[in-house]
């Protein structure tokens, strides 16, 4: 911090956000009122993909084995993450400023998605209100949105690379999940496929769910459920999170640098997670998705990285 001497007295003038690479490891901050909170994130190494056993163990159907492996080291430099994924008031304060639109969102009917164009990020087909995570929103719009929030603040906003997602959403753990190995205890920190979805969402009767209740049929208020140890909530369940990476189908020439692989289906790109749909086979560390950049889905939203 700067200290300022004015007739005598001593003041403390307030850190700036260009200041943000003094903030020790741990700490929140947001750049501006309606901005995300943001966890400083230390780098290191660590093992990405899925440890040898488990797509078996968590019975994942053979057609998207291997798509996690091969492990390989990563070094992660030092950044910073949303606290929570971004949430549908912060979206609402980037689309009023800019005039963003949208034409359509893909929800579920009871045989496949379908696109609704009546459907979209302030509708989504069922009841959110403001504290919870944006949906229906495309990487396109991640990305736009990332852009506004680095105009308005002066940081570096963006999506997480894959590496660092993988990296937070571990938060120094090598199991499954960052609680462990164990799915049937996911609905205390994550929101998944549960009683509650079996009982209130059109079709999920005969549904993989995990056999418990998280209190939330769709999306739940961001932070309802409890933070890894890198202090960061719903990296796994209550919506898929963009990342930056190009799909590619296995990790054999991945970057081990930590950065965006910017080679492969560059019109696919990475989505972690798993959402409040999802099968608890869905809702560990290592699982991944490939999607266009362009569509909507009403399971699907973002958390921004700040470079810090």
């Amino acid at each position: 911090m700067k200290w300022v001497f004015i007739s005598g007295l001593v003041f403390v003038a307030l850190q700036s956000a260009t200041a943000a690479q003094d903030r020790a490891t741990g700490t929140v901050f947001k750049d501006c009122a309606d901005c995300p909170e943001m966890v400083v994130i230390s780098g290191g190494r660590f093992v990405m993909g899925t440890v040898p056993g488990e797509e078996e163990r968590e019975g994942l159907s053979i057609q998207y084995h291997n798509r996690s492996q091969p492990q390989h080291g990563v070094t992660v430099k030092r950044f910073a993450a949303g606290k929570f994924e971004v949430t549908r008031g912060q979206y609402r304060a980037f689309a009023e400023a800019t005039g963003r639109s949208s034409d359509g969102c893909f929800i579920w009917s009871r045989a496949d998605f379908e696109k609704d164009p009546a459907k979209d990020w302030r509708n989504p087909g069922y009841a959110q209100d403001d504290t919870h995570p944006v949906v229906c929103v495309s990487w396109d719009d991640a990305n736009a949105y990332a852009r506004w929030l680095s105009q308005k603040t002066g940081g570096a906003y963006r999506l997480l690379t894959e590496a660092e997602w993988e990296y937070a959403a571990r938060a120094g753990t090598t199991t499954a999940r960052f609680w462990g190995d164990t799915a049937g205890i996911s609905c205390g920190y994550a929101n998944g496929a549960d009683l509650s979805t079996q009982v209130h969402v059109p079709g999920a009767a005969e549904w993989e769910i995990a056999r418990c209740d998280d209190r939330h049929a769709y999306t739940a208020p961001v932070g309802s459920y409890r933070a890894n140890a890198f202090g960061l909530h719903d990296m796994l369940g209550n919506v898929w999170e963009w990342t930056q990476d190009c799909w590619n189908e296995s990790y054999s020439g991945a970057p081990a640098d930590g950065s965006a692989w910017a080679a492969g289906d560059c019109f696919l790109r990475v989505v972690r997670g798993g959402s409040w749909e999802d099968a608890p086979v869905g809702l560990r560390a290592a699982y991944r998705v490939g999607s266009p950049t362009v569509i909507r889905v009403y399971i699907r939203g973002f958390r921004v990285a700040r470079t810090h």
